[in-house]
């Protein structure tokens, strides 16, 4: 079950995570942390968000699934070794926008993919930038198609997740995700990867309809 907290009156500014929830080292834990946070994109002036229900953790020092592993700097991945607090979105099959949260200090490669979300602000609007009319988990759940719901495209790469400002930004909006409610599993289309396939490195809240397939 999904707990609210008692409400704090929080302002926009005060809900939007603080660069010290990034900088961590543990890219885990945000994995896991960021379960019942809120993603939130401002595109043109419109808002549109939802609840992060699936996540993937990346680390480039020993992670064969990672870009970036050993520690590879290209022009796509430099944004990874920047401080924890940006995006990183990259273009998947020449179609696919998906995006990521850039995590740990700088010079520390690891980043968090966002692979669903409960759709939650302005479903009108994602519903017609996905091109669909019936409301349900297809209109999010999925890295490619939460990208598209929300306007994310791979332009937006590199730009600071830590203001209201900010074209994308992540909220606390007060649910908590025990961990209880969290399922651990192998993570998606990284059959290359080795020993790294098996790594229970994607995070899900169980039950939740709006999780990929």
């Amino acid at each position: 079950m999904i707990q609210k907290k008692e409400s704090t009156g929080q302002s926009l500014n005060s809900r939007v995570l603080p660069k010290s929830f990034y900088i961590r080292d543990d890219v885990l834990q945000i994995s896991r942390e960021l379960l019942g946070k809120y993603l939130v994109s401002n595109i043109g002036g419109k808002i549109t968000s939802g609840m992060i229900v699936e996540t993937e953790a990346y680390r480039a020092s020993d992670d064969k699934a990672c870009h970036a592993y050993n520690n590879r700097r290209t022009k796509r991945t430099e944004v990874m070794f920047q401080e924890g607090g940006r995006a990183y979105i990259y273009l998947c099959y020449g179609i696919h926008h998906l995006f990521n949260v850039v995590t740990g200090p700088e010079d520390n490669a690891q980043a968090v993919l966002i692979r669903a979300l409960q759709a939650e602000d302005n479903l009108p609007l994602m519903q017609q930038r996905r091109g669909i009319q019936r409301m349900g988990p297809q209109l999010s759940a999925g890295p490619g198609v939460l990208s598209k719901a929300l306007g994310i495209t791979k332009l937006l790469s590199g730009v600071s997740l830590l203001e209201g400002q900010s074209p994308i930004w992540i909220e606390d909006r007060n649910k908590v995700i025990s961990d209880e409610e969290i399922l651990a599993s192998p993570r998606v289309g990284i059959d290359y990867a080795e020993e790294c396939v098996d790594w229970p490195w994607r995070f899900r809240i169980k039950g939740s309809k709006w999780t990929s397939k």
